[in-house]
This record gives C-alpha cells, sequence and structure tokens, in this order.
C-alpha cells in the first residue's frame, strides 16, 4: 500500500518531537545567522519595500519586524522578515532542499510565536521541525522541481512555514493535513527572479503564504489534504518526482537539518566551494595567467553570469566573486558586493581570464579549481561542502560572521535568549529599529 506523504508529515508535525542535541544546536545557530543577516539587511531595497507596506496598512500589531520597532500583523511580520532575512543572500542552504530553510521557515514561526506568547524552546521547537519538513517537501519534489524553474525556497519552504505556524496554534493531525493541503495553493517562487529582489521577495512569500494558511485552517476554512500530492497537487502541477520513500524515511528519527550549511561567503551558496578552494590555493591577481572552475552543471543557469555589472548580479557570477578574491576584496563582508567593485576594470579584466565548465562527475556540493600562474606553474584544488564540519568549528565561525554584522553586544544577547529560558517576544525585540 502506498504510503501517504501528507498524513506522515502531518502527525510529524503535531506529535512529539526528539530532536538529535546536534539538531537543536545548529538550530541556535541557525536562529543567530537568520537574525544577523536580516539585521543586517534591512536597507537594502526589498527590505524597505516590504516594511513601508506593512506599516501603511497597520492593523493589529503583535509582531516585531527587521529595521522598524511599530508592531505589525503576523502575515505581514512573516513576508516583511523572509524577504529581508534573505535580501543579503547570507542565509543558510540545505543542499537537499536545494534552497534557504531559515529564510522561509524562521518568520512564519516568529509571527505566530510571538502572537501567542511562546516560549523560546516551543519557537525553536516549531522552526526545528518545520525546516526538517521543508526539507523532507524538498527531498520528494527532486530535482526536476528545480531544474524546472521553481525556487524551493519558495515552494518547498512554504510548506515548512504553515507546518511551524500550524504547530505553534496547537492544531491537529487531520487539521495540519489541510493546512499543508492549502498552503499547496499559495506556494510559488520562480527562479527567473534571481539576480533581483524577487529572489529575497520569494521567501517573504513563504513565510506568509504559510502564515496564513495555518491561521485559515484555525479559523474553520475547510481545504483538500490531498492538494499536496493527488492527481492534480502540487507535486503533480510542479514536475515534483514524487520521492516519497525517500522523503519519509527516517522522519522523526534522523535530523537532516543537522547538515545544513551556514554561509561564510556573502553570496550564492553554488559559489562557495570554489571560493574555499581558492582559499587553499591563495591566489593572487598578479599571479593569473588563466582560471578553470569546474561546477556540476546545475549551477551553471544560477551561478554563471559573465559579466555582472550591480552587486547583486555579482553574488550569482563565479567569474566576479573569483576575480574579488584574487584582488583581495573579502568575499565575506557585504561592502565588496557593489557596482564600484565589480565595474573596476582590474576586476572585469581579471574576471575574462576565468571560465567556468560543467562537468557532471563533480557532485553539486563540490568544485574543481585549476589556476595556471604566469610563471607557467599549473595548480589545482577540490572542495566540497558536503564534507562535515566540526561542530565547535561551525559555533566559532558563525559567532564570527555575526559578530561582523551586528556587533558582539547584541550577538551576545542573542545567544542569551537563545540558551536561557525565555520567551519569544524577547528574541523578536531583538529584530530592532
Amino acid at each position: 500500500m502506498d504510503t501517504d506523504l501528507t498524513d506522515s508529515l502531518a502527525e510529524f508535525a503535531t506529535g512529539p518531537l526528539s530532536p538529535s542535541a546536534d539538531a537543536q544546536v545548529v538550530t541556535s545557530l541557525s536562529l543567530l545567522d537568520w537574525l544577523a543577516v536580516g539585521r543586517a539587511g534591512v536597507d537594502e531595497p526589498v527590505a524597505r519595500a516590504t516594511r513601508a507596506l506593512a506599516l501603511s496598512e497597520a492593523g493589529a500589531g503583535t509582531a516585531h519586524i527587521l529595521g522598524a520597532t511599530t508592531l505589525v500583523p503576523p502575515r505581514m511580520a512573516a513576508l516583511v522578515n523572509g524577504a529581508t532575512s534573505h535580501a543579503l543572500d547570507y542565509d543558510d542552504t540545505h543542499f537537499a532542499h536545494i534552497g534557504h530553510p531559515s529564510v522561509a521557515v524562521i518568520p512564519a514561526a516568529l509571527a505566530v510565536a510571538e502572537a501567542q506568547g511562546a516560549s523560546m524552546a516551543k519557537l525553536a521547537e516549531a522552526a526545528l521541525m518545520g525546516m526538517e519538513l521543508s526539507i523532507r517537501i524538498g527531498l520528494w519534489l527532486g530535482r526536476s522541481h528545480y531544474a524546472a524553474g521553481f525556487h524551493q525556497t519558495a515552494t518547498a519552504g512554504a510548506f515548512g512555514a504553515a507546518a511551524a505556524a500550524g504547530r505553534l496554534l496547537g492544531l491537529s493531525a487531520a487539521q495540519m493535513a489541510q493546512v499543508l493541503g492549502l498552503v499547496a495553493t499559495r506556494a510559488a517562487g520562480l527562479k527567473a527572479q534571481f539576480g533581483t529582489d524577487g529572489k529575497p521577495y520569494n521567501a517573504g512569500l513563504a513565510a506568509s503564504g504559510g502564515v496564513e494558511a495555518a491561521q485559515l485552517v484555525a479559523l474553520g476554512l475547510g481545504a483538500n489534504p490531498q492538494a499536496l500530492e493527488g492527481p492534480l497537487g502540487f507535486g503533480a502541477a510542479h514536475q515534483g518526482e514524487g520521492n516519497v520513500t525517500e522523503a519519509l524515511k527516517g522522519l522523526g528519527e534522523v535530523w537532516h537539518f543537522e547538515q545544513v550549511s551556514h554561509k561564510f561567503h556573502a553570496c550564492c551558496h553554488g559559489l562557495h566551494a570554489a571560493l574555499e578552494a581558492a582559499r587553499q590555493l591563495d591566489i593572487a591577481a598578479p599571479e593569473v595567467a588563466e582560471m578553470t572552475i569546474a561546477t556540476n552543471p546545475r549551477w551553471m543557469d544560477v551561478c554563471n553570469k559573465p559579466a555582472p555589472d550591480t552587486g547583486l548580479e555579482a553574488k550569482f557570477s563565479y567569474r566576479c566573486v573569483l576575480a574579488m578574491q584574487a584582488l583581495g576584496h573579502d568575499t565575506g563582508q557585504l561592502e565588496s558586493y557593489s557596482a564600484r567593485v565589480v565595474t573596476d576594470p582590474r576586476l572585469v579584466n581579471l574576471s575574462q581570464k576565468i571560465k567556468v565548465v560543467a562537468d557532471a562527475t563533480i557532485s553539486e556540493t563540490g568544485t574543481r579549481l585549476t589556476v595556471l600562474r604566469r610563471d607557467g606553474a599549473a595548480l589545482e584544488a577540490v572542495h566540497d561542502l558536503a564534507t562535515p564540519m566540526d561542530l565547535s568549528k561551525r559555533q566559532d565561525r558563525v559567532r564570527v560572521k555575526a559578530v561582523g554584522l551586528i556587533g558582539d553586544d547584541l550577538v551576545d544577547r542573542v545567544w542569551a535568549c537563545l540558551i536561557g529560558d525565555t520567551t519569544s517576544v524577547e528574541f523578536a525585540s531583538l529584530l530592532g529599529g
């Protein structure tokens, strides 16, 4: 008999959870990372626009938003915080999910948790569950969904956002199945938006759609619980592969979220393996005669913008970020991604010496970098982001990144919330004005 994906996910989303200690620590790191990149992104155009929209609509204010002190309704808070925290494209990524779990799920969970006055522990639990569920949806949809042009941060992420919101609202498994069916109507996002403000907006759509679906079901709205996987459901309509067995394997026991990858370069995660490989070679621009980046074919239509002229476009360009690094620009610093830097004639000239080639033998998380120096020496380095990082090293690197974005004092205050007996309202208050 076929396994019912929706019912299994609904039971998981509403039942008791026993996450591993590592999963809980990684969740705390992602909450810190999420707040840091969100605070750092408040002046980005998509952040200003969504924040202005939320404030102009007013409404019953129960939730904080990044970049303001005025409280807004949960659905709008989720929209603003989702879009703002993805504005810099500096948030965590999961390669099984094929997207960014935190920016869709945490804003939805936080908006509802704050309105409910939930504890920090309940918020973290719901966020972890929602992010894990979004990864499972990503596995179910598979690569064909992403290859067809869908942005899984927005599509798979919407289901995780809805599940996290529904758990905090205390929904039953039967209600949660309806939530998953209802948000299937709202889940949307296209890769065509990459390189524009539409990409982070997709994350906000996922978060707000998840909150809305959970709230409506809680208020009695009925929906088709088979709209996720039925004959005319989301998977069928969006070129999903229907990998039910893979999606449900070890559910509740194996926490895929433990393998989330935090970003230490302020650009698309598809570029990070190449940047890490280049760090191994310690390349300086004057030495480079030719450079070749071999990458998995899936990244060729995402991260291979040949001649970006804006900082945002640069975040999706192998040639640009490798040239930046070779010229001594810190790819972990936000100010490196500016029109002034990326149109510098020295950078443009060096980028023309860099080739990007597709190699299907390379994993989606890996790269092979070869460099021919002017003195004739040939260098090569490989790197795979899937190589496990020691948890203490991960914690150190996330903290260093967060301090660089929001400062020591605020990082200490955020971390105290995460490890102490506090409320989600206290955490939300740190989103700040």
